[in-house]
């Protein structure tokens, strides 16, 4: 029997959610599986991986073939690795000690990549909310400017129009009053 190492789809139509098992070949893709070894969530910004680095690495010493997918998420998340350096110990390379110092500082280091990355997303995501809302703020200030330039040019012509009409109105007072003496 032939074992692979693969994901599982689940959640919904253009949400996916996938469980990372070891499955039978021939079973179905979402079929049959003999262990979860646990979850793969790729809409998160970075893609949240939850695995159980340890059974990974057994099943692996056991013959599982992993696919290309899961061979990435596997790598990821240091299985791999750990395989690698168990192999240094069968070997007499170095110790389980030193291995497991070694497969612990890789990881600290994956961990403040991803941690970095993690912080630079919210950087850019607060540098991007920052600067939409300054251009908002200069369309508001122009939007406010083009009003008060509007309602001055409406005083200015009402003036304009009521100034004609003042200068007139005394000349027919005048005539009225010549008018009235004579």
């Amino acid at each position: 029997m032939s074992v692979k190492i693969r994901l599982q789809r689940h959640g919904k139509k253009g949400k996916p959610f996938f469980h990372i098992v070891v499955a039978d070949s021939r079973a179905r893709r979402d079929g049959r599986f003999i262990e979860k070894l646990g979850t793969y969530n790729p809409i998160t910004n970075p893609a949240t991986i939850d695995l159980n680095v340890d059974s990974a690495v057994k099943w692996l010493n056991n013959g599982a073939q992993p696919t290309d997918t899961a061979r990435a998420i596997l790598s990821y998340k240091g299985a791999l690795y750990k395989k690698h350096l168990q192999g240094g110990v069968a070997k007499g390379a170095f110790d389980e000690a030193e291995a497991e110092k070694r497969f612990n500082a890789w990881v600290e280091a994956k961990e403040a990549k991803v941690q970095g990355k993690v912080e630079g997303l919210a950087t850019a995501k607060s540098d991007a909310k920052k600067a939409a809302f300054e251009a908002e703020a200069k369309v508001n200030e122009a939007r406010i400017a083009a009003a008060a330039q509007a309602e001055a040019d409406a005083k200015a012509a009402e003036e304009a129009a009521n100034a004609p009409a003042e200068g007139e109105a005394p000349a027919a007072d005048a005539e009225g009053t010549e008018e009235t003496q004579a």
